[in-house]
């Protein structure tokens, strides 16, 4: 297995491109329970290059039906990424302080449920972000109303050698 480096300007771009409207490539949940996390993981997709297309437990978008979990949900997402010993990117939580453009932000209520995956575009000023179904680029993290935050960084890339 290959380590390989997380590409945060290709996140920043395709962030910048797909903020207001929606890649043909991916189904749009909007009307379904929210795109939020579906264009997170476009977004780290873009910087990672590489899927993990294990059955349930992986990480990969085939068509709106062939996807896992963790392509759309939550709290599947960061379980994936802060989990992740297989291909595909890798992450760990940290404080706010400690994230990077292409990074995650996942927003939370009060009893700790998580509802929202906005993607770090930028962190001079403030952490600055991009999401979907409440469409966003270079909106200040303050802006929002949430009880729980919590950052993701990704640490890396692994793919089969």
């Amino acid at each position: 297995m290959t380590t390989l480096n997380y590409e945060r300007e290709s996140v920043f771009r395709y962030a910048q491109r797909w903020a207001f409207s929606r890649n043909p490539a991916y189904y749009d949940f909007s009307r379904i329970g929210g795109d939020c996390t579906n264009f997170a993981s476009q977004c780290v997709f873009a910087g990672a290059n590489v899927m993990n297309f294990t059955p349930i437990y992986g990480w990969f978008y085939k068509t709106a039906n062939d996807r896992t979990a963790s392509w759309t949900g939550v709290e599947y997402l960061y379980r994936f990424l802060t989990e992740n010993e297989g291909v595909g990117p890798f992450a760990e939580e940290v404080p706010l302080s400690r994230l990077q453009v292409g990074d995650i932000v996942q927003l939370g209520n009060e009893t700790g449920d998580f509802y929202h995956s906005p993607v770090v575009v930028s962190v001079s000023n403030g952490i600055k972000i991009a999401a979907h179904s409440y469409d966003a680029f270079n909106r200040p993290l303050s802006s929002y109303n949430y009880a729980r935050a919590r950052g993701i960084h990704i640490l890396g890339v692994r793919k089969e050698s």
